[in-house]
């Protein structure tokens, strides 16, 4: 009988680590976590203040939202089309009494109206860039910002940029331009 209870929880296990992996995997990109360093510095290079919004796209596991919430005094709302990852984060967030603070939504940010959003958050490649680029331009209000790590937006010149990071910050609406524009601006 405990062999089997056994069994039983091993299995369930199993499922819940595999459904962790393959649900964000069947829709783009697997969950790769940003470091916390990474975070602090994309939001501070974002200017993100207290009580702005910030949308996390692929919010995974929520540290993006907790960072804002708690070092920032900003209000989260992470996107995540995991189920699993919905039901962690939250628990995390009411855990850390930031559950006031942040919140999360079980959607496919491609989907997801986005127009309340100060500062948008992305963790992505230039594929997932290319195709949210135009969405967010039609749905952000001026003056938001778009903090992107590791990838860039086409044909956008970056307001600001951290090299050592990778991390692009773009504000609405988008300059047309590049990573190239922005640093032959710089030099002058």
């Amino acid at each position: 009988m405990v062999t089997l209870i056994f069994y039983g929880l091993f299995i369930l296990l199993l499922l819940l680590g595999l459904l962790w992996i393959l649900v964000p995997a069947l829709y783009g990109l697997p969950s790769i976590p940003t470091r916390p360093d990474r975070i602090r510095k994309a939001l501070k290079l974002a200017n993100l203040q207290p009580n702005e919004i910030l949308y996390d796209l692929g919010a995974g596991d929520g540290r993006v939202l907790r960072i804002a919430a708690r070092e920032f005094g900003a209000r989260g709302v992470g996107i995540e089309i995991d189920p699993m990852h919905c039901a962690f984060t939250w628990l995390i967030a009411l855990a850390s009494g930031l559950g006031d603070q942040v919140q999360i939504r079980w959607q496919n940010f491609y989907k997801a109206d986005l127009s309340e959003a100060d500062i948008v958050f992305f963790y992505g490649t230039s594929k997932e860039t290319a195709r949210l680029g135009p969405k967010l331009a039609r749905e952000l209000k001026q003056g938001a910002r778009v903090a992107a790590i590791s990838a860039d937006f086409p044909n956008w010149q970056p307001s600001a940029f951290d090299y050592e990071g990778l991390i692009f910050i773009y504000r609405m609406p988008p300059i047309k331009g590049d990573l190239a524009s922005y640093l032959l601006e710089k030099e002058k």
